[in-house]
């Protein structure tokens, strides 16, 4: 039996997107606020006046939406894959594939 998503079937043991439609837009809202505050941060540093206590301010709130954004995307992997690995029998590639990918963030 494969588990489906909302709004596309979801096949494990295929790399898929596998997670509900609202944390997809979840993250692209997310992803939209991270844009929004390095398009700020790019005028600003065309800016000879702005303060750089100011740029700290925007990239902070940059690494925050990205870092939500991983959230959001992480818990959609471990509800969709990793909670599901061991009915499936592939419990340790799916863990050995979410450490190699939590080595980088």
């Amino acid at each position: 039996m494969t588990p489906t998503t909302k709004d596309s079937l979801c096949l494990h043991g295929e790399h898929t997107l596998c997670m509900p439609e609202s944390s997809r837009k979840a993250a692209r809202r997310r992803l939209a606020i991270a844009h929004g505050h390095l398009e700020s941060i790019q005028r600003m540093l065309e800016d000879p006046n702005v303060y750089c206590v100011d740029v700290l301010k925007q990239l902070k709130a940059v690494q925050g939406a990205l870092a939500g954004t991983g959230e959001v995307v992480l818990r959609g992997h471990l509800e969709a894959h990793v909670a599901t690995a061991e009915s499936r029998g592939d419990t340790s590639e799916i863990v050995n594939e979410l450490m190699h990918a939590l080595k980088y963030t």
